[in-house]
């Protein structure tokens, strides 16, 4: 993120009101915007030293021009290490990085080994976007990540598999209500999975604690607090993400299916038809679901440890509040 970069000004947050869900919302549309893909590396070295100029006290003013380098800097740096994430787990890349793994997932009729594939497949992507995009207090050894990965794909093929088991049946269910349940069970799995994937990937944090700043961007130590926060409310945001775009489309789906649009239709317009569903739902639901939670979150020192609750910041004045970089 443009906050990254060092310099004596306080750079704004944002250009919207991050006190507010809508204000959010706006923000993470931007970081999230497929077309920051677009970027060369000499775009994010330009807005780098456009940035640098404004924290530096050589450019005073905000203009449209700094909030575009900023806006390029957001969507491609990591907040804790100032590195450029690698362009396929990026926010900016988050629904097109998606679109063929939840298009596999989604597709109908899969067998077993298509489930696994496709399981396989989501939680190797969920992975990289946990591990590139983590706070970075307490990075995870290669055994810990080829660990806490083996759990997290165990997780999504069981609950996947059983499920495709369980479904067929329920001999009280109607046949249409099995076929919308069985279009579900890659929602359920991604959910349960994504869930553990998260608390796995990220456990060396709860362990330890992520670093907390006062209000200068001066780090005061680690807190375990934050880090449950940190890591509960992200694994919460991708619950909330995958909602829509592992419910709405297969819904939708089911009734064209039964429509004069697809019925008797081929195979791959069929498949077009998925994967539009699930590239509009993903573009949509993205900046809502990151919305939710803050990624720079603020906490009252009274719900923290009891260590932070007599600091003073550098100026003399109590701190009655840290922040911390909950990831995404």
């Amino acid at each position: 993120m443009a906050s990254s970069i060092p310099g004596p000004v306080p750079l704004p947050q944002s250009r919207y009101d991050l006190d507010t869900y809508w204000g959010r919302v706006k923000h993470c549309a931007e970081i999230s915007d497929p077309t920051m893909l677009l970027n060369t590396s000499s775009d994010i070295e330009s807005a780098k030293r456009k940035i640098w100029d404004y924290r530096n006290g050589v450019t005073l003013a905000m203009s449209p021009d700094l909030w575009r380098a900023k806006k390029i800097l957001d969507s491609t740096l990591h907040p804790d290490t100032g590195e450029t994430v690698f362009l396929p787990f990026r926010m900016s890349s988050c629904v097109l990085s998606n679109l063929v793994v939840t298009g596999g997932m989604l597709t109908p009729g899969l067998g077993t080994a298509g489930t696994l594939f496709w399981q396989v497949a989501n939680q190797s992507l969920n992975v990289a976007i946990n591990t590139a995009n983590a706070n970075k207090s307490h990075p995870l050894t290669t055994q810990q990540i080829i660990t806490n990965y083996s759990l997290a794909v165990g997780a999504s093929c069981s609950v996947a598999l059983g499920l495709n088991a369980i479904v067929p049946r329920l001999k009280s269910l109607k046949p249409n209500t099995k076929m919308i349940l069985g279009r579900l069970v890659p929602f359920a799995a991604v959910v349960s999975a994504g869930i553990v994937n998260v608390f796995l990937m990220r456990s060396e944090e709860i362990k330890k604690g992520i670093t907390v700043f006062d209000h200068n961007g001066e780090a005061v130590g680690t807190s375990k607090t934050a880090a449950w926060y940190a890591v509960g409310e992200t694994a919460a945001s991708r619950v909330i993400n995958a909602t829509p775009v592992m419910v709405i489309p297969p819904l939708i789906l089911v009734r064209l299916q039964q429509s004069r649009l697809l019925k008797g239709k081929s195979k791959m317009l069929e498949t077009m038809a998925n994967m539009g569903l699930i590239f509009t739902t993903a573009l949509v639901a993205l900046p809502f679901a990151l919305a939710v939670f803050p990624q720079r979150r603020q906490l009252p020192v009274t719900k923290l440890e009891p260590k932070f609750h007599a600091l003073k910041d550098k100026e003399g004045n109590e701190i009655k509040a840290l922040e911390f970089n909950r990831g995404i």
